[in-house]
């Protein structure tokens, strides 16, 4: 396994333009807030599972803005259901990366159950999402990105990754009112 979380994340950076809207969890989250800090970083803490859901209700409400999931493995397995929804919901602006380090890392690094045995890509397929794929290491997932974002979704791309750099764990921010009206005002300025 070659892929970092960061790596992955620096990757994402110039496909994310001033539009589209980041729904971003736990380290993914830090991370992603550290690397690329924008107003339309939507923060949804304390309920882990809720990533997608949260997401779809974005994607349902701003058909025009492209929606970028960054979720965590243990957190969609709280959730496993808004696959189903998600696919079914036609939603083609969606984008769903799963960061799969096959561990519940922030919460001590304790392992997924089954996680030997889980293939995210194979869930969403059969779901109903319109595509899914695979990423191991960084060159091929760079390479790729292109294409994946000029198909329509939803579109689920899992990422095997290694944690990469130590970012900072900024609870206070995630947690504050002052990150929720950011959004919100970002939202609403068109």
């Amino acid at each position: 396994m070659t892929l970092r979380r960061d790596d992955a994340l620096k990757s994402l950076i110039p496909h994310v333009n001033d539009e589209d809207i980041v729904v971003a969890v736990y380290q993914s989250c830090f991370d992603w807030l550290a690397l690329n800090p924008r107003d339309l970083n939507y923060v949804g803490v304390g309920a882990m599972g809720q990533a997608s859901s949260h997401a779809l209700g974005l994607a349902l409400a701003n058909p025009e803005r492209r929606i970028f999931v960054f979720d965590g493995d243990g957190s969609l397995l709280m959730n496993l259901g808004s696959l189903v929804t998600i696919a079914n919901a036609g939603v083609t602006n969606f984008y769903h990366f799963l960061f799969a380090n096959r561990v519940y890392e922030v919460n001590g690094a304790h392992p997924l159950p089954g996680a030997d045995k889980i293939d995210f890509a194979a869930m969403a397929g059969a779901s109903g999402y319109a595509g899914t794929r695979s990423f191991d290491d960084s060159v091929a997932f760079c390479d790729g990105l292109p294409d994946l974002l000029a198909t329509p979704g939803p579109q689920m791309t899992v990422l095997e990754i290694v944690p990469g750099a130590a970012y900072p764990r900024d609870y206070d921010y995630i947690h504050s009112s002052a990150a929720r009206q950011r959004f919100r005002e970002a939202l609403n300025r068109r």
